[in-house]
């Protein structure tokens, strides 16, 4: 590998884990290029006034050891109480590691609640089979939902979408109930028009079935054979998952590997003779060219093909373009209390409620999801003990009426549909703040069905590795978006072959979510 050199373009979970694994193994010369001015992608942590968003939440949890290894190698795992561990009386099981009251580097582990919030009532996700669920949807709809599930048993969709995947595994009256409109919410457009595969990525294997099997198999089975979505507990870094990639990142500039900000890669030429010249923008205006013998793709696809210029055929041109994401919008709201209590059976400090996320099912509002960053960790708020800090997550397209709304007109809409849904009072809001995300979620609709075309048009360039979620229009979570870097640079070093490993990753049959094998935190629900 002498005098080679490789420029990543990107410098998210995927491509900041290829250039580290990289710079471990060779001794090529890199850079790296970002178009922003941080790295992490989605994966940041955004502070505003010392209380951290955490965008779209992230938690670390994989089945993959190698992935595992590397996070607690920049990351240690907690060995004394956090702040609402202390409070709480909570121990760590870890007996030796970093105190998170004394020290910044280190890994919390994390009690995993997640709960959807129907009716102005809590459910949990996985919808649970015991009295609560019962006496919440109230018995016409308990009566209705298992009918339809039973039905669903009976007889199987075959599944053109992801209505029918949902369908096959809830029966039709909870999919209407939970997922029919969350689904609409996140993609903006009703899921008999979206392609299962979303599906099929995220919630593999998950069905009302396989969960009531797990609560009556509970006492019975060890923790390493649950579906992930019924794992309880997770990692997560003392000031939010940025802090991670921005040690990584100082790593990568120890190793002598640049990382250069504020680059928005607009040209790539992949010349005749093997090599590839990149053009970048900087933020000031300023053209920068660069080269290399190879090229680490994370940028979104639908930008890669048009930075090829007129290369790649019409036809390729065409699908690319047409390839449809969903972006995104976080409202921080630092609130003096909330309205909904604490009615569960988790102590939490404050006692409030101990969400990490409150999927919001209620159709009379657009909100999405509901993050009460306190939960993350409590080193995600300024003032942890007498205020909570949220974040409402709503989905969007880049232009359209919520994307081109007035920041203060957001934020006041976003308080009065909190609270329309009884969630908080207007009164008790402190302060705010606003984050917006371009290309949050690559989507399963548009050109998608075409996409193969454009992933073999890729694939044809020996130097040219796709990775990430949106250097593969892909679903990844944060751990499968690392592992197509590291298959990436297991093929870079192999003289490529093997390529195809790189697109696989997070395609396999079994369920994601079972603690073998590859895979990692899926949920279905978006993060």
């Amino acid at each position: 590998m002498e005098n080679k050199s490789v420029v990543i373009i990107g410098a998210g979970p995927a491509g900041l884990t290829a250039a580290y694994r990289l710079l471990e193994r060779t001794d090529i010369k890199l850079t790296i290029l970002e178009e922003n001015d941080f790295v992490g992608g989605i994966s940041r942590t955004a502070n505003y006034k010392n209380n951290r968003i955490d965008i779209g939440g992230h938690r670390f949890f994989t089945k993959n050891e190698e992935v595992m290894e590397l996070w607690k190698s920049l990351m240690p795992i907690q060995g004394s109480p956090a702040w609402d561990d202390i409070i709480i009386g909570r121990t760590p099981t870890q007996e030796s590691g970093p105190d998170p009251e004394k020290e910044d580097r280190v890994f919390l582990k994390r009690r995993r609640v997640s709960r959807i919030y129907f009716l102005k009532k809590f459910f949990d996700y996985p919808v649970s089979i015991k009295p609560e669920t019962f006496i919440n949807m109230g018995l016409k709809r308990t009566v209705i939902a298992s009918v339809g599930y039973l039905a669903s048993i009976i007889k199987k969709r075959r599944e053109n979408s992801l209505e029918d995947f949902y369908i096959n595994r809830f029966g039709r009256p909870l999919y209407e109930m939970f997922f029919e409109n969350y689904t609409e919410k996140l993609w903006g457009v009703h899921p008999s028009k979206i392609a299962p595969d979303w599906g099929a990525q995220r919630v593999k294997g998950l069905s009302l079935f396989k969960v009531v099997i797990s609560v009556i198999a509970k006492p019975f089975i060890a923790d390493k054979n649950k579906e992930t979505s019924l794992i309880e507990e997770f990692y997560y870094p003392k000031h939010g998952p940025g802090q991670l990639w921005e040690a990584m990142a100082a790593e990568i500039e120890k190793m002598g590997g640049r990382i250069i900000l504020n680059q928005s890669v607009d040209r790539i030429d992949f010349e005749d003779g093997g090599g590839v010249k990149l053009r970048s923008t900087g933020g000031d205006g300023s053209l920068s060219e660069y080269r290399a013998d190879s090229v680490f793709s994370s940028m979104p696809v639908k930008d890669l093909i048009q930075a090829m210029g007129d290369a790649p055929a019409e036809e390729i041109r065409r699908i690319a373009a047409d390839l449809p994401y969903r972006d995104f919008i976080t409202v921080g709201l630092l609130v003096n209390k909330l309205k909904i209590k604490n009615e569960t059976k988790v102590k939490t400090a404050a006692n409030i409620v101990p969400d990490c996320w409150i999927y919001v099912q209620e159709r009379d509002v657009t909100l999405g999801r509901i993050q009460i960053f306190n939960n993350w960790s409590p080193y995600m708020v300024a003032d942890p003990e007498n205020t909570v800090w949220i974040g409402l997550e709503y989905f969007c397209n880049e232009g359209d009426e919520k994307w081109r709304m007035q920041s203060e007109d957001f934020i006041e809409f976003a308080i009065g549909e909190l609270e329309n849904i009884g969630v908080i009072d207007k009164a008790d809001v402190l302060d705010s703040t606003i984050i917006r995300v371009k290309k949050a979620y690559p989507a399963y609709f548009g050109s998608y069905n075409q996409f193969d075309t454009v992933r073999m048009y890729l694939a044809s360039f020996g130097n040219l590795y796709c990775i990430g979620r949106n250097g593969q229009h892909r679903y990844n979570n944060m751990d499968h978006s690392m592992l197509t870097a590291i298959e990436a640079v297991e093929c870079y070093i192999g003289g490529g072959a093997g390529k195809e490993r790189v697109w696989n990753v997070n395609t396999e049959e079994e369920y994601h979510e079972t603690k073998s094998g590859q895979g990692g935190q899926a949920n279905g629900r978006p993060n």
